[in-house]
């Protein structure tokens, strides 16, 4: 499992031109499933990105976690994560999870996450999204279990 973590001002994502998801202050979140991948490794992402300590204190240092500043997470699936570019230029996409399988560990992620942050907004699964945000930081995290 892979989760790419942005520190945002705020985010957005749009369907078929409409937006489905708004965040202010908080992570946009990249979610990529694997083969393999299990609900067990979802709690420890979820537990462990819910608590980094990315945010800025009183004294502009990296001490606060998205709980302590009551930030929001927008959530958006994406099996790129899982390109594999070794082999010429066409990328191959063995090692993601099937779509069936990767559905239910993203909701199941959301579901987890909406347990530890107040506010959860997500993409449509499998959708053509078109994603905006303004990275505060920029802060870029790469998580993997």
């Amino acid at each position: 499992m892979k989760l790419v973590i942005q520190r945002v001002s705020e985010a957005k994502v749009k369907v078929d031109n409409e937006i489905i998801g708004k965040i202010g202050q908080g992570f946009l979140v990249l979610f990529g499933a694997g083969q393999g991948d299990t609900k067990e490794q979802v709690d420890f992402l979820a537990e462990k990105m819910c608590n980094l300590r990315v945010f800025c204190d009183e004294n502009n240092k990296m001490n606060l976690s998205i709980k302590d500043i009551d930030g929001e997470l927008l959530v958006v699936s994406q099996f790129t994560l899982y390109a594999d570019c070794k082999k010429g230029n066409r990328l191959s996409f063995v090692n993601a999870a099937p779509p069936e399988q990767a559905n239910e560990l993203y909701e199941y992620f959301i579901n987890k996450c909406k347990k530890l942050v107040k506010s959860v907004k997500k993409g449509i699964f499998g959708a053509d999204m078109k994603v905006s945000l303004l990275n505060d930081g920029p802060v870029t995290i790469i998580l993997e279990k």
